[in-house]
């Protein structure tokens, strides 16, 4: 058995964070659902202009769409659907199988409409209706006005997938805003059983910053007592904040404040791990998937970490257990001056910042293309 299947024993949904065409097209995608137990597939504006920067299999699209006179903006959406839409009909029998809770792909709003509630809500509505598929996903970035989107979306029935989480406020704010788009729509007599959302969480990212701001303090500090506890805490924050979202999750979800709508059939917010690769190469490449294994749960992977884990990832349950011992570390991390909210904040930002680089670098790449196809 492939150790990625191994998550489903602990009730955790293995997801697939990457998407390109050649993985479409090849069955490649149909082979990591049936061998590695892959439910979902998530993508991004960085995936996308990694995928179609990084391969000519677009290429005959762009010639053609260019010819008929589509600007690059257009060309982006028609490749885009192409591949969301073929990735959420191969993941339509996972889809109905796992009685709707699994099967999903995501696809995320225009980065440029993360701080832009009302471009966010009519960009979710034109992709939800332009792909047409019950089994996606729109990603909506965590920001102030994100959150204002999402209980909107949900209150319209669209499947939203929350981005960029990376605070316990970020989080909060977020299922919060799914419970009362749910509630909208039960007070006007409309189903909630057919609405479906999950809350990622952004992991590594956190440690990567944390880490540099402890080792640009330790260089500083001529405390060896206090030197010592900054060490002891590197690479610590990241697991230590799921822990502490994730009992979130479960007091949100599992507790009495969603009876009410469970009653009703709707559907919990499922808490997704993502940014679960290992970027400081002194820690386990694995690290962001056995520390954070937990049921009711997802973690979506990207392609190496993958391979690895089915090299020599060890499932058990982990994000249940250290609870206070998480706290401790953020406790820890206050007393060094340190702010968790603050930091995790300026992340979010650099998140927002990192997908509008990636997206108009591919919209100009689209440009030039389109330039040597398009008639003159």
């Amino acid at each position: 058995m492939s150790r990625l299947k191994q998550l489903h024993k602990f009730g955790q949904s293995p997801w697939y964070d990457n998407i390109e065409r050649g993985f479409l097209t090849s069955g490649k995608l149909q082979e990591m659902i049936s061998e590695h137990g892959i439910t979902g597939v998530t993508s991004n504006p960085t995936i996308f202009e990694k995928a179609i920067n990084g391969s000519a299999l677009y290429d005959a699209d762009i010639q053609s769409l260019s010819k008929a006179g589509k600007d690059a903006r257009t060309i982006y959406d028609e490749l885009t659907t192409w591949d969301i839409s073929r990735a959420a009909d191969t993941l339509l029998n996972v889809y109905k199988a796992s009685g709707r809770k699994d099967g999903f792909v995501s696809v995320e709003v225009d980065p440029h409409l993360a701080h832009d509630a009302e471009g966010t809500v009519a960009e979710a509505k034109k992709l939800y209706t332009r792909i047409s598929r019950a089994n996606v996903m729109i990603k909506v970035p965590a920001t102030k006005e994100g959150v204002g989107a999402v209980r909107r979306l949900t209150a319209l029935g669209i499947n939203v997938n929350a981005t960029l989480i990376f605070s316990l406020s970020h989080y909060t704010e977020i299922s919060q805003a799914y419970l009362r788009g749910l509630e909208e729509r039960a007070a006007k007599g409309q189903p909630v059983d057919n609405v479906h959302s999950v809350a990622s969480f952004f992991v590594s990212r956190i440690d990567s910053y944390l880490d540099r701001m402890l080792n640009n303090m330790m260089l500083k500090e001529r405390d060896d007592a206090k030197v010592r506890v900054m060490q002891g805490l590197g690479g610590q924050a990241a697991v230590a904040q799921a822990k502490i979202i994730n009992d979130a999750y479960w007091r949100t979800f599992y507790g009495p404040q969603f009876s009410a709508l469970k009653s009703k059939g709707a559907n919990i917010q499922r808490l997704l791990f993502g940014s679960t690769s290992t970027k400081n190469p002194s820690y386990s490449d694995v690290k962001y998937v056995e520390e954070i294994i937990g049921e009711g749960t997802i973690n979506t992977l990207p392609p190496a970490t993958i391979d690895a884990f089915n090299d020599h990832g060890v499932a058990k349950n982990t994000l249940g257990e250290g609870l206070i011992e998480a706290r401790d570390v953020m406790a820890k991390l206050q007393a060094q001056g340190i702010s968790v909210e603050e930091v995790c904040q300026t992340i979010q930002d650099d998140g927002v910042q990192a997908f509008i680089s990636s997206y108009d670098k591919l919209l100009r790449s689209l440009e030039k293309k389109r330039g040597q196809f398009a008639p003159q």
